[in-house]
């Protein structure tokens, strides 16, 4: 009880309701933010602010010198999370920085100390500790420097700076009154959301969404439906909103949870995803991407009431779904419609001829098809290749992980909006 108390305080903290208020492109993001010793730690308050603006949830981490400068409660009541400026027996250091805990760290301001202390893998500090764990994990670290010119300019800071560079991000400090000042919040702003996917010709832009399968009711109990998880809708979701889009998802059942940021509207079955598209499309859309897996037939007469299971056989007369893609260009004429195209065990040929049929038939802009019979596939389900099918020259994404082949169609999408 003590413990649900405490998570609803922390919901209720009032910092928390500017979340999202300038934008959704860092929704559903964790980004740590390291403060170390410098003057500058003062606009670590402003970045935090900006950051959860965009979406972001903050987490502060200060050191022992900051906390001389600016009161931890500062920056607890910047972020509505705790600051942590010391390590217990809570290993505030593995919750934040290990394994996949976080997708970001931020070192604002970054000193010659703590640029050093990562370089040479001392950890006697919060945020050095967190450091060391986050480079061991592999979690994206980007340090914004801060010191005097002299500092910048030591040879054993440049020999630092020289064997971090390949391995984290930076953010080159401004020279200014023999000073390497740290880059402006809104320049750190500006990076992280690049970072994470921010499309100046995506922002804004309104886009529908349909991902996961479908159900067909046999009875009340029984369906049938496919194997469709929901895991590229939902990863494609998620990149178009750190893009800057408006996207409304329409969502089956499937297992992946959709993406913070997007208006959600769950259905069930085929007809209650056509009914939804067709009433959502009463609103202007930019681009409208049917990742579902819908179904293509549906219990012809399902029985109202269960079917005994004391038969030895049943009977199931099945009726053709009407293809959704193939309305959505009556719905609304001036808009990108992606569509995909799932086929099994088919020459690359072959798929590419089936896919050009369904880009005439729905008059979309780009379809989008892959094999999922491969044998390759079957082992490894999270990678995948498609090819994107347009009036143009065939691409191919390649052989890569799901994550990568939905930036590589963000990028198709991007090309057609120009």
């Amino acid at each position: 009880m003590k413990d649900k108390k405490k998570i609803k305080k922390k919901r209720d903290h009032p910092s928390l309701d500017i979340v999202n208020s300038f934008g959704v492109e860092l929704s559903g993001k964790k980004i740590v933010l390291c403060v170390a010793g410098s003057v500058a730690a003062y606009k670590a308050i402003e970045l935090a602010r900006l950051l959860m603006r965009h979406g972001a949830n903050v987490t502060c981490v200060a050191s022992d010198a900051v906390t001389k400068l600016i009161q931890p409660d500062y920056f607890k009541w910047a972020t509505g999370n705790e600051v942590i400026t010391k390590l217990t027996g809570e290993l505030e250091h593995i919750r934040l920085a290990d394994y996949n805990r976080s997708d970001l760290i931020v070192v604002y301001p970054a000193t010659a100390n703590t640029l050093g202390k990562l370089a040479n893998g001392i950890d006697d500090t919060p945020v050095s500790t967190v450091l060391t764990v986050g480079f061991g994990s592999k979690t994206p670290i980007l340090m914004c420097p801060a010191m005097h010119a002299s500092m910048y300019d030591n040879l054993a800071v440049k020999k630092n700076i020289e064997f971090l560079k390949n391995k984290i991000e930076f953010l080159t400090p401004q020279m200014i009154e023999g000073k390497a000042k740290a880059s402006e919040p809104e320049d750190v702003l500006e990076y992280v959301l690049k970072k994470f996917g921010f499309s100046s010709i995506l922002k804004n832009k309104k886009v529908l969404m349909t991902a996961g399968p479908t159900i067909e009711y046999i009875d009340p109990l029984r369906v049938i439906t496919n194997q469709s998880s929901g895991k590229t809708g939902v990863l494609l979701a998620s990149e178009l909103i750190s893009a800057g889009s408006k996207v409304t998802l329409v969502y089956g059942p499937g297992v992946e949870k959709p993406p913070k940021g997007a208006k959600v509207i769950k259905v069930l079955t085929s007809k209650e995803m056509y009914e939804t598209v067709k009433k959502q499309m009463e609103k202007k859309f930019d681009v409208v991407i049917m990742a579902a897996a819908i179904a293509d037939y549906t219990p012809e007469n399902p029985s109202k009431k269960k079917i005994k299971s004391t038969q030895n056989k049943i009977k199931l007369s099945l009726k053709k779904v009407p293809k959704i893609i193939d309305q959505v260009k009556k719905f609304q004429k001036n808009i990108i419609l992606v569509g995909f195209k799932a086929e099994v065990n088919l020459s690359k040929k072959d798929l590419i001829r089936v896919a050009r049929k369904k880009l005439q038939e729905s008059d979309a802009d780009m379809i989008i098809a892959n094999n999922i019979g491969s044998p390759r596939y079957k082992k490894n389900p999270n990678n995948n290749e498609v090819l994107i099918i347009d009036s143009g020259k065939v691409r191919s994404s390649g052989w890569k992980e799901k994550q990568k082949i939905v930036k590589f169609i963000i990028k198709e999408i991007e090309n057609k909006l120009k």
